[in-house]
């Protein structure tokens, strides 16, 4: 945890429309990408050891990889935020936080207006408790 950014319910909102932006090119992008593998792998699945590596192999290898660093990119720019992305569907941030001096997780959805749930660290969205403000410490660093 030692270097964790810890958000209040504030912080973690201030970062949302940067969040938000990013976490919307993650959706517009990841669709793309899924495709481009289900291609590249027909393309290969088809191809010959013996062919080497086609024109259409190669461009569907080459179609991967620039979107797959693409979506790299933004989760490094999650990272710099210092949220933790938890998932394309739904596409999913976790903020670390404290509650009762114990690290928890902030927890927002793309579509959410707000930041209104948390959950344990090891509980997941499905473990998604409604936010009581005065039960999460202001910490951060």
């Amino acid at each position: 945890m030692a270097d964790v950014r810890l958000f209040t319910i504030a912080e973690a909102e201030r970062a949302l429309p940067l969040v938000r932006r990013i976490l919307l090119d993650l959706q517009g992008e990841y669709p793309l990408w899924r495709t481009a593998v289900a291609t590249y792998e027909l393309v290969a699945g088809a191809a010959r050891a013996d062919w080497g590596e086609t024109p259409q192999l190669l461009a569907a290898r080459e179609a991967v990889t620039a979107s797959a660093e693409r979506i790299n990119g933004w989760l490094r720019e999650l990272e710099q935020v210092g949220c933790v992305f938890k998932g394309f569907e739904p596409p999913l941030v976790d903020f670390y936080a404290l509650r009762e001096d114990r690290p928890v997780f902030l927890c927002w959805s793309l579509g959410e207006e707000r930041i209104t749930h948390w959950h344990e660290v090891d509980a997941g969205y499905a473990g998604r408790q409604p936010i009581e403000p005065e039960l999460l410490t202001a910490r951060g660093h």
